[in-house]
């Protein structure tokens, strides 16, 4: 079976695991050619049996490009893990909104657009309290254009033609981190908690973020595969990036489009990871 596995035009190597992920689906079976996304047309589709957007990263700095491949992935009915109704639900922060509405715990948050400037800040202010705030636009990835501020403080100018998530921010996640749970096939493999690096907040590999292996507790296992029911369809892989506010675990984000999925953590060589990938290209 030969896939499209889909990466940005560069990258550093550092932050990704593709010689892993190649070699893993190698030996099941699966020959994955990396193919820059934004560059995946229709001859692209027509040479391959599937498609994998794994490493898809940098798809919200051109979304429209983006939105557009979903469609002729779709149009061409080409298999793809995940699910294209998946993917187009889970490329736009709006999805939180979603699993707040049908009881899955979740960092609160309030939907504006950058142009409304102070207002919009006030009114997250009036429903959070005078509190550090997180912002960041609804097409985002990797913390590009999130901003932590402090209490008075004004919205970023490059955010003013954005629409935009305005959430509390929780200090839990400067002391016990954020903890990413990930499931394959729905079932629960394995988890990893990311720490920021001492003066930041940003727990991602590129801003100096760490991580660990870990167990998740009864209670966040629980929440990620309440998020994970909520999603619009199966999925091959999922991670659920939880933090705690006080005792209550949070959804922070549903990685279902290029998460590191933390295959080095992975049990038995990653076998459940190949398994799944195989089971949704061949459905």
């Amino acid at each position: 079976m030969k896939v499209a596995l889909l990466t940005p035009a560069s990258w550093d190597p550092q932050f990704h695991e593709l010689g892993r992920m190649v070699e893993m689906l190698g030996e099941g079976g699966i020959e994955a050619v990396p193919t820059v996304w934004s560059q995946c047309d229709d001859a692209v589709l027509r040479s391959v049996e599937g498609v994998l957007p794994l490493i898809a990263w940098g798809y919200h700095l051109d979304p429209g490009r983006w939105f557009d491949l979903l469609d002729r992935i779709a149009f061409r009915k080409v298999p793809v893990a995940n699910p294209v109704e998946v993917l187009r639900w889970n490329s736009d922060k709006a999805y939180l909104g979603e699993l707040d509405a049908k009881g899955v715990a979740t960092v609160p948050g309030i939907v504006g657009h950058g142009g409304e400037g102070a207002a919009l800040l006030e009114r997250a202010r009036s429903e959070y309290g005078d509190i550090e705030l997180v912002v960041k636009p609804m097409v985002s990835a990797s913390a590009a254009g999130t901003y932590r501020l402090a209490p008075g403080a004004v919205l970023p100018d490059e955010l003013r033609e954005r629409r935009l998530l305005v959430q509390p921010f929780l200090p839990a996640i400067l002391d016990k981190g954020e903890t990413s749970l990930v499931y394959f096939g729905g079932r629960y493999s394995h988890a990893a908690t990311k720490r920021a690096k001492p003066g930041d907040y940003r727990v991602q590999p590129e801003f100096g973020g760490s991580e660990e292996q870990v167990e998740p507790s009864a209670s966040m296992v629980a929440l990620a595969e309440a998020a994970l029911a909520a999603a619009p369809a199966e999925t091959a892989y999922a991670r659920v990036d939880i933090v705690e506010d006080g005792e209550v675990p949070r959804i922070m984000e549903l990685e279902l489009v290029e998460p590191d999925l933390f295959l080095r953590y992975a049990p038995n060589k990653g076998a459940a990871f190949v398994s799944s990938i195989r089971a949704m290209l061949s459905a």
